[in-house]
């Protein structure tokens, strides 16, 4: 199982991931419980994948995550 890329993002995705936490109001906590889940240098699904938190879904696919959703 791959495990999430945290360097060498393409940058437009680096920049979709700033854009999405902008507009999605997505709190610095958030955010900051988010970065310590992947601290711990997660393994994820080759496929599609989410992971819930407090106040945000992260959505990916392989070792690339794709999006910020907001719970409802």
């Amino acid at each position: 199982m791959p495990k999430i890329r945290r360097a060498r993002l393409p940058d437009a995705l680096f920049q979709h991931l700033l854009t999405r936490a902008r507009e999605r109001q997505i709190s610095r906590n958030d955010i900051l419980g988010f970065a310590a889940w992947l601290d711990t240098n997660p393994e994820v699904p080759e496929g599609e994948w989410f992971k819930r938190f407090p106040g945000l879904i992260a959505c990916g696919e392989g070792e690339l995550v794709k999006t910020f959703l907001i719970p409802g």
